[in-house]
């Protein structure tokens, strides 16, 4: 028993986490009934149904299939590594960042280990981190910060997509080069065959998918969409169903009562308040390598409106520390059941690259972008 609960709060720790700061919070602020207040629900709402949906998709190995003909056509390991990047960067902004590292970091893994170069498996791996990171920053449903803060302060896509444009473009830029150093030596990509997709399911899916985008960019009401989809898929993949990351979604209830709690206490507020006056690009920036970018997003847009820098924050404050981004966790998790022994090499080259976005990005963003 004590073994279960060890490995559940390792696999689920931000979870964990935020269940234990919802709850404290309770003792300084007693529920009342200004709590259902504190949860926004659409990010709930759509969240599960675009985490349901690219469930679904995976269990019909669509983006595995997709993915594998791409990979096919490279020729040399830097161009491997390019692919399977941008394939990354890509996948985070149609269907979320830690989605996009479930589904493409075993094809790293796959095109490493079948072409004899799994010695590059700790960089590529921490580089297609990076780039889901990254790469979600330019969507609303990108990462789930975006998500909630594009919601909460009913930011326009437009301008959403325009704050977040030109630190894109470094991170891509940034990714590339990083890829640059590796050797172009030629490779031989496992060419298995897949089975075809169902076609049934492939349209259906993809058209529960574009609903649910639409849903998140406010063109058809979340909570039909939401139901919908939960309705098909009681009836056509229950597997979807219980696949989806349940664990993120209380994450979420749970900083949303915390954060609320918060906002309570006067002394809170007003540090907070007073801090964010100075820079909330920076308070967030180092916010999200202690407590994560999700509960910072959350916690924090109760004490500013400015909904820019912050964005910027906790997007950019995803690279950094192991912990300032979930999906960094699931990579690394990822990572230690593949090679049990080269933890430490992986904690030291994800420092240093990390460290170069955070740093890089987070300067040209404080001094020209501010």
């Amino acid at each position: 028993m004590k073994t279960k609960v060890v490995r559940f709060f390792k696999t689920h720790t931000v979870f964990c986490v935020a269940v234990v700061c919802a709850v404290v919070s309770c003792f300084f602020v007693p529920p009342d009934k200004e709590y259902l207040n504190y949860i926004d629900y659409k990010t709930i709402a759509c969240l599960f149904a675009t985490l349901a949906v690219v469930c679904a998709l995976r269990n019909i190995m669509f983006f595995t299939i997709i993915s594998r003909k791409i990979v096919r056509v490279v020729g040399n390991l830097k161009a491997l590594a390019i692919t399977l990047i941008v394939m990354t960067f890509i996948g985070s902004m149609l269907i979320a960042n830690d989605m996009a590292l479930i589904t493409f970091l075993p094809l790293g893994y796959l095109s490493l280990s079948v072409t004899g170069q799994e010695k590059h498996s700790a960089y590529i791996f921490i580089l297609q981190n990076i780039s889901a990171n990254l790469g979600g920053m330019l969507t609303p449903f990108g990462n789930p910060q975006n998500l909630y803060l594009y919601s909460y302060f009913n930011i326009p896509t437009g301008e959403f997509m325009g704050i977040m444009a030109i630190p894109f473009i470094l991170a891509v830029l940034m990714l590339v080069a990083c890829c640059l150093p590796l050797p172009a030596e030629k490779l031989k990509v496992d060419e298995q065959v897949a089975k075809p997709l169902p076609k049934f399911k492939t349209v259906l899916y993809i058209v529960l998918f574009a609903l649910s985008i639409l849903a998140v960019f406010r063109v058809l009401p979340y909570p039909i969409v939401a139901a919908l989809i939960l309705v098909v898929f009681l009836f056509v993949d229950r597997e979807a169903l219980a696949a989806v990351d349940y664990p993120l979604l209380l994450t979420f209830v749970a900083f949303f009562i915390f954060a609320g709690n918060m906002s309570r206490l006067t002394i809170i507020h007003d540090m907070l308040s007073g801090l964010l006056e100075k820079s909330t690009f920076i308070v967030s920036l180092a916010s999200c390598q202690v407590i994560s970018n999700v509960p910072t997003a959350i916690l924090l847009s109760r004490f500013t409106d400015n909904f820019k820098e912050l964005l910027l924050g906790v997007n950019i404050g995803g690279t950094g520390t192991l912990i300032a981004s979930l999906a960094s966790l699931i990579t690394y998790s990822e990572y230690k059941k593949l090679y049990p022994n080269e933890g430490k090499k992986y904690i030291r080259i994800f420092i240093l690259l990390n460290l170069l976005f955070l740093v890089v990005l987070g300067a040209i963003v404080y001094f020209f972008l501010i």
